[in-house]
């Protein structure tokens, strides 16, 4: 019978489904045809196939050939099929032995010479292979990329004759064993939080934020080093445990971002600028894409300017800032998407940036303060767990030498860790992730804070949302003292976090 199986894998958001290719030759004029919702490039693979097989020096079979490519109602893309068609072209023809395919999953486009070139989205597709037990033949180039996937049997070839001779058994493929480097080895590369002068309060912020993945907006005037503190952020979190570095390669994987091997263990930091649109953001297109958000998955999305991005723009987060996912829906397909990301924020406290400086060269009007705060909507702040105010620096503190007195990066680190280590064995998640029963579990007050925090959202005008995320802001503070109860003191100082909650002073 002339019909071979051969097997590969599609890319359908962060997942990799698997594609079953049958090939059948017919009696008939010679023709190839591509069935199975093939989009453009996969269409034109019948071309690249027939160019590698006469150039390899194979016969390509002068008969009626049918390739399937199933599910039949799965949209197909890109050029990462052609190695499967031709080895189940060369099968189906008797030019290789049928046996072997059901033991390997083949993936990589291919050359008019024969060469395997690389494709995108492989980190997905290796763990769906490891799942399977099959092993997976790909280009050479990807192979460092999928082996980051413990327990996957990796067959890199540069060359379809490569490839043949594993299957015919002649030339068996050497089996690729890259080691991906452990986060005590992999060198550090991010800015030191010891380099910031001043700013005791808004380092505390950062500690916090780090420790329990809460959100953050910071406020002040130009020059403050807003942007400084932020950047520093990924230094102090708390590492990736591999789960998580897997889910966030895979996203940069099938944005065809590329990996860098000897980092891939370091939370991303990611900072797009104000004039980005909503699909830039949460991602989007006809062939669903992953946006910032989900680029910046298990580590921090940096807002700079926060009121100067669209409001529709900004808009879009709320949902995936409840959520930790997005979906994007188009009319022929949808695709979704992780997006637990840790939200830090900066903007200035006015339309000049100077409201409060002592030397009183803000000139902007109550009126004009609120146009500008206004541009971020309530139900977005109230999603924020800590505003806070970064103030200028007095001239003498910022000529002294920032490493005399400031805690290094390394030791906020191992503060963070061990903070988040408790939650970890405590509740499963970090402390921004309690749902409502675990709030009541964990997050219980004395009569004292009870009166206090009440007091508070009378005053304040708290949401029901703002008096959660304070409970789970004064948490994450208990936890970096290490104490297995919130005290006033805790629930004073995650109240003081919510500088938005307070009415603007301007000038008359």
């Amino acid at each position: 019978m002339s019909l071979a199986v051969t097997y590969s894998r599609a890319s359908e958001g962060v997942d990799a489904p698997l594609v079953t290719v049958e090939v059948h030759l017919a009696n008939g004029l010679p023709s190839l045809s591509i069935v199975g919702l093939p989009e453009m490039a996969v269409r034109e693979s019948k071309d690249r196939v027939r160019g590698a097989l006469l150039t390899s020096l194979f016969e390509f079979p002068p008969r009626r050939t049918t390739i399937n490519l199933a599910p039949a109602d799965l949209p197909k893309e890109g050029g990462r099929f052609d190695l499967a068609i031709a080895i189940g072209i060369l099968a189906a023809s008797g030019q290789l032995p049928k046996e072997p395919l059901s033991r390997y999953e083949f993936i990589g486009e291919l050359a008019l010479s024969g060469d395997l070139r690389p494709v995108q989205g492989i980190l997905p597709l290796a763990l769906a292979a490891r799942n399977s037990g099959r092993a997976l033949i790909l280009p050479l180039t990807n192979a460092a990329e999928a082996a980051l996937v413990k327990g996957l049997t990796i067959h890199p070839a540069s060359h379809i004759l490569e490839v043949c001779g594993e299957l015919n058994g002649t030339a068996p493929l050497a089996t690729y064993h890259g080691d991906a480097p452990q986060p005590s080895t992999t060198e550090r590369l991010q800015p030191d939080l010891a380099d910031v002068h001043g700013q005791q309060q808004a380092r505390r912020a950062l500690e916090i934020a780090a420790a329990g993945g809460h959100s953050l907006l910071m406020i002040g005037p130009p020059g403050t080093g807003k942007s400084m503190l932020a950047s520093r952020l990924p230094s102090i979190l708390p590492e990736m445990s591999e789960q998580e570095a897997l889910e966030t390669a895979a996203i940069a994987s099938i944005s065809g971002r590329p990996i860098n091997i000897e980092q891939w263990r370091q939370r991303p930091f990611r900072s797009p600028h104000h004039t980005c649109s909503g699909v830039a953001l949460v991602g989007g297109g006809s062939n669903p894409r992953p946006g910032e958000i989900s680029l910046s998955h298990n580590g921090v999305l940096f807002l700079d300017e926060l009121p100067e991005f669209d409001r529709r723009v900004l808009e879009v987060l709320r949902e995936p800032l409840e959520s930790g996912k997005i979906t994007i829906s188009r009319a022929a397909r949808q695709a979704d998407f992780p997006a637990k990301f840790q939200l830090i924020a900066a903007m200035n406290p006015c339309p000049c940036g100077y409201l409060g400086d002592p030397n009183g060269r803000c000139r902007c009007s109550m009126d004009q303060v609120s146009r500008y705060r206004n541009r971020i909507s309530g139900p977005l702040l109230d999603r924020i767990d800590m505003q806070i105010e970064v103030p200028r620096l007095p001239i003498d503190q910022l000529m002294q030498a920032p490493h005399n007195n400031n805690t290094s990066s390394a030791e906020v680190r191992q503060r963070t860790s061990q903070a988040h280590q408790r939650q970890m064995q405590r509740n499963g998640c970090s402390n921004h992730q309690l749902n409502s029963r675990q709030i009541s579990q964990f997050c219980s007050l004395s009569n004292q804070s009870q009166n206090l925090l009440s007091q508070a959202c009378e005053q304040l005008g708290l949401s029901a949302r703002a008096y959660h995320r304070i409970l789970k802001l004064a948490r994450t503070i208990a936890d970096l003292a290490s104490s297995e109860q919130i005290s006033t003191a805790h629930l004073s100082e995650a109240i003081s976090y919510r500088k938005f909650d307070r009415r603007p002073q301007g000038n008359p």
